[in-house]
């Protein structure tokens, strides 16, 4: 499938969209190649502009611009975070998953959270004004929502155990992020406000 297509199925009509994607067979590799790879790249592209060019607002000081190399190492390590975070999300959202009497499938597990982070990736062009950066917030908490329609199909899950997956997984998710995170950001020097995501 073209990667626009599938972003506007899986934003605009996420419950039809989910048993397709459950359907597709596919490996870690093509669906890091075809997918995750150029979607994750626009926060970092968009962060890395906005730093440069716009720069950022710092309290009591004003606004920063910075270098490019700086920069560039910056959106680096922020990137290869976003890939290294959705690849572990995943392992772990297959590990939990016969806890809450789901399918334990690692393929299924990395389509789950690579499509469900779509949104926040897409928002990653709000990275271009830094201060805008903030309102991914909101692509965030759609994430979560798709990531609720996907649970059920994709890790066949029964219904009285979605919540309490969906509600543990994702935290650990945020958990995993936030320590790449960290680990990256100190790594690369410096850390972008609002982290990998």
């Amino acid at each position: 499938m073209i990667l626009q297509e599938r972003v506007t199925r899986i934003l605009k009509q996420p419950k039809q969209e989910w048993p397709v994607i459950e359907a597709e067979t596919t490996d870690t590799a093509a669906l890091y190649r075809s997918y995750i790879v150029p979607l994750a790249a626009i926060p970092a592209i968009c962060g890395f502009i906005g730093m440069v060019v716009i720069g950022v607002s710092l309290p009591f000081v004003g606004r920063y611009r910075y270098g490019i190399a700086e920069a560039l190492r910056v959106e680096i390590f922020q990137y290869i975070g976003q890939l290294l975070g959705c690849y572990v999300a995943a392992l772990i959202v297959s590990k939990l998953a016969p806890t809450f009497g789901s399918r334990d499938s690692q393929i299924q597990a990395l389509k789950l959270v690579a499509y469900a982070t779509t949104p926040v990736w897409v928002a990653g062009v709000l990275n271009l004004i830094p201060v805008l950066a903030v309102l991914i917030v909101f692509a965030a908490i759609y994430s979560i929502y798709l990531y609720y329609l996907g649970v059920p199909v994709l890790m066949k899950t029964p219904p009285d155990k979605v919540v309490p997956y969906m509600v543990v997984s994702v935290l650990v998710i945020i958990v995993i992020w936030f320590v790449i995170g960290m680990i990256l950001g100190l790594a690369g020097g410096a850390a972008r406000v609002g982290g990998i995501v």
